[in-house]
């Protein structure tokens, strides 16, 4: 069964959440409370410390630029195969923000990417980083691959999307078309829309959000952000702050993250901002075919140093932040053994 692409959408948004309602003025001081328990229970630090190897020290999202990589991962009974199996990751996004001119840039990076997992020490699609080595493989094969500092990772798990917008009693939303969709548990035709402003569940929400058989992906992009916005000022809403704790629930059981709450809030200027959350997407270049190995997505090596370079600029790595070392000798001529996952795009 062909794994279905995640999008920077599903995976961003209680990240976006939690820096709203935590940072924003007005609200009742518990809520906050609330938040900074629940952003401290879903701490986890990396195994190299708080400072990436790419960094002569660490960075503070206050004053300077940072990145985020978002990892979404689905490690659900039915996908794993057994409860206790390594999960892959789903979706890798990752996120630049220029503190100076509050902007940011989102990159995703293709789940079956070729490249070089340091953990294992060899080529492989970089959503099996995760397999591999957890968070910390994910980070440090995303570090090598675009040679730019991760200072922060948010991993989320699938369910968070659905669990939220169900926590809030759905959303109201002006739905572009009819649709018939997969729901989040593979069975085909199992959600249908009908065209017009309707409420809609999580599972719809999900259904729609995801869908790319009935417009462009510039159609489809534009989807996303309404119902991000949507999702965000109905949960801010009175009915969504008075079922506050199932949604607190929801982020808890979901996501571990290496931001202190201190450090979530300070994000609060480029989600807040008078023209809404905005972002410029990019897109890494190549393209997908079988190797002797399996199916892989074999990223265009000049399309990748030139979104290397932008990032870099955008992250102002001419500063003295960022070490200068060396790029290490490596064995990149080998794969993993009988990788026969379907084609994943």
């Amino acid at each position: 069964m062909k794994r279905r692409k995640r999008t920077l959408f599903i995976w961003t948004f209680l990240f976006i959440l939690l820096i709203g309602i935590g940072a924003a003025a007005g609200y009742a001081v518990y809520l906050t409370d609330q938040v900074r328990q629940t952003a401290s229970e879903s701490m986890k630090e990396l195994d190299r410390g708080e400072v990436s190897n790419k960094r002569v020290e660490e960075v503070n999202p206050a004053k300077d630029h940072t990145s985020v990589l978002f990892i979404g991962i689905d490690d659900s009974d039915k996908r794993s195969g057994q409860e206790d199996a390594p999960s892959r990751s789903d979706a890798l996004v990752l996120a630049t923000f220029n503190q100076d001119e509050k902007s940011i840039k989102m990159l995703n990076i293709p789940r079956d990417s070729l490249t070089y997992i340091p953990e294992v020490g060899y080529e492989d699609k970089i959503a099996h980083a995760h397999a591999f080595g957890g968070i910390d493989a994910t980070v440090a094969t995303v570090e090598r691959m675009l040679d730019v500092p991760v200072d922060y990772y948010v991993r989320l798990n699938f369910n968070s999307f659905v669990e939220v917008v169900d926590s809030i009693g759905g959303i109201t939303y002006d739905v572009p078309f009819d649709i018939t969709e997969q729901d989040s548990s593979d069975q085909n035709g199992a959600i249908e829309l009908k065209e017009g402003t309707q409420t809609i569940n999580g599972e719809e929400a999900l259904a729609l959000a995801r869908t790319r058989k009935y417009d462009s992906d510039l159609a489809r992009g534009e989807r996303q952000m309404k119902l991000i916005q949507q999702i965000f000022k109905e949960t801010m809403s009175a009915k969504g702050l008075s079922n506050f704790d199932e949604v607190l629930n929801s982020v808890n059981n979901n996501m571990k993250t290496n931001l202190a709450f201190s450090e979530m809030i300070t994000f609060k200027d480029y989600f807040l901002q008078k023209d809404g959350f905005t972002f410029d997407k990019m897109q890494l270049k190549g393209e997908g075919g079988f190797t002797g190995h399996g199916w892989y997505y074999q990223v265009n090596e000049e399309a990748l140093a030139s979104t290397t370079n932008e990032l870099k600029e955008h992250l102002g790595l001419s500063n003295p932040l960022v070490k200068d070392e060396d790029a290490e000798e490596e064995n990149v001529d080998s794969f993993s053994e009988g990788d026969d996952e379907d084609q994943s795009m």
